[in-house]
């Protein structure tokens, strides 16, 4: 009787020292984002998941965390970033028509379509940065862009 009640505490002693090395899973999120008012049906969406202050503006698409892209479909978009941990974010999207990944611009504004989240409008005195773009992912969440063209 001595030996079994040993041997189980034994056991138990070397079950609680293992799974203390094993660390805790984070907690992960999905974030939806739908994009509305697109011209056409031409091209598709590219959304680009920013996580860092002074991240955005992003013109060449080089300081993104995750991009995903979407068809377009009845002038809209959706898509899911998926496994993304409780941060403070910002979505970028562009309404790329010829489908090369990049913001085709006139003289100085973009010709094709773009949005950010928390922004209706963007002007001279109302442009993107990351602190106005961003919310916070504690839970699954679903985001609304409107396309804004120039």
């Amino acid at each position: 009787m001595w030996h079994i009640k040993n041997k189980t505490i034994a056991i138990f002693a070397i079950a609680t020292i293992l799974f203390s090395f094993i660390e805790p899973k984070e907690a992960v999120y999905s974030l939806t984002v739908t994009v509305y008012n697109l011209r056409n049906q031409n091209g598709l969406v590219q959304f680009a998941l920013y996580n860092k202050n002074g991240s955005i503006p992003d013109e060449n698409y080089s300081n993104y965390c995750k991009m995903l892209k979407g068809e377009i479909v009845n002038n809209s978009s959706k898509i899911t970033f998926t496994n993304i941990p409780k941060c403070k974010y910002a979505v970028n999207v562009l309404h790329d028509e010829n489908r090369n990944g990049k913001i085709e611009k006139g003289f100085i504004l973009p010709k094709e379509g773009i949005g950010f989240s928390n922004f209706e409008t963007i002007g001279f005195t109302n442009r993107p940065n990351f602190l106005k773009a961003s919310f916070d992912v504690s839970e699954n969440k679903n985001v609304t862009i409107k396309m804004i063209y120039f």
